[in-house]
């Protein structure tokens, strides 16, 4: 089953989602979407007690529910319970919740996107510049961030090319690549910076996603040039296109006289466009 993972935000909170492109179909999070649902605090004792008070979910649960690898908060990839758009209608039939009618809405909404993104992939980043947008990011910060997921997607299509097919073979070169630059795994990047289920670059700041995508592009052409065979010859084509962008980093830090590597998040900076950049040049200054 070949799945492209994401997440999705539904007022802000996160939900883990996986295209299936064989099924042509999304998977989404169970324990995400009760969550929303119920607020609980212990997902797993709340999934455990709604399915003993709905017989008839319980019984469908082992075909409803399909265990999906995902990304969990520390980073990982773990096989996570998912289902997919008429699995989770069902288990959201079973939880009394104000939020129930909205999320429906919502599922649906993503679960149509998806087919208009595949007639038209440019909606993808049209989308992402909306959603960016709502949450208050700068213009200058959206630019850069939609930079870095155009490179981030030619890196994981070379890694591809080269052979590369698993999840954790992907964040194995990833972790390689980051910490070359940064000097962090993407895990210990993210928590300096005090983030669980947040996505790391978007919580970079420009500085920092800017040297981050040179990395990735980097070692985006250091691998069509070098045409790695194996795992291990990616590993030192992504070491090397991270020490390009640690090479870079090294100069811009000699001449402003401090480390690039900050706890603060782009999300500190939500202000309306204006405010947000004089924010920040403020911030630097006083650095």
């Amino acid at each position: 089953m070949t799945q492209l993972n994401a997440i999705q935000l539904f007022e802000g909170k996160q939900v883990r989602i996986a295209w299936d492109e064989e099924e042509e179909k999304y998977y989404f999070s169970i324990a995400d979407i009760v969550q929303i649902l119920t607020d609980s605090k212990d997902i797993k004792q709340y999934i455990k007690r709604m399915r003993t008070r709905d017989p008839e979910l319980n019984s469908r649960w082992g075909t409803i529910c399909t265990p999906t690898e995902m990304t969990a908060a520390d980073g990982k990839n773990y096989k996570t319970q998912a289902a997919d758009l008429e699995g989770i209608f069902r288990i959201i039939q079973s939880i009394p919740s104000k939020k129930a009618e909205p999320i429906k809405q919502w599922l649906s909404e993503v679960g149509a996107l998806r087919i208009d993104q595949m007639i038209d992939p440019e909606l993808t980043f049209q989308m992402a510049v909306e959603d960016y947008r709502h949450q208050g990011y700068s213009e200058r910060w959206i630019e850069n961030r939609l930079k870095s997921i155009r490179t981030r997607k030619e890196l994981t299509d070379e890694w591809e090319r080269s052979g590369v097919r698993e999840q954790k073979d992907f964040a194995i070169l990833t972790n390689i690549l980051t910490k070359a630059w940064s000097g962090m795994t993407t895990g210990e990047y993210k928590r300096y910076k005090g983030l669980t289920k947040e996505n790391l670059r978007d919580n970079m700041t420009n500085l920092e996603l800017a040297l981050n995508t040179l990395a990735e592009a980097a070692t985006t052409e250091i691998s069509r040039n070098r045409n790695p065979q194996t795992m291990k010859e990616n590993e030192r084509v992504a070491k090397s296109g991270g020490k390009a962008a640690k090479a870079a980093r090294d100069e811009v830090e000699k001449q402003i006289g401090r480390s690039v590597i900050s706890r603060d998040r782009a999300s500190d900076y939500l202000l309306p466009t204006e405010d947000a950049e004089v924010k920040e040049i403020e911030n630097t200054k006083e650095k």
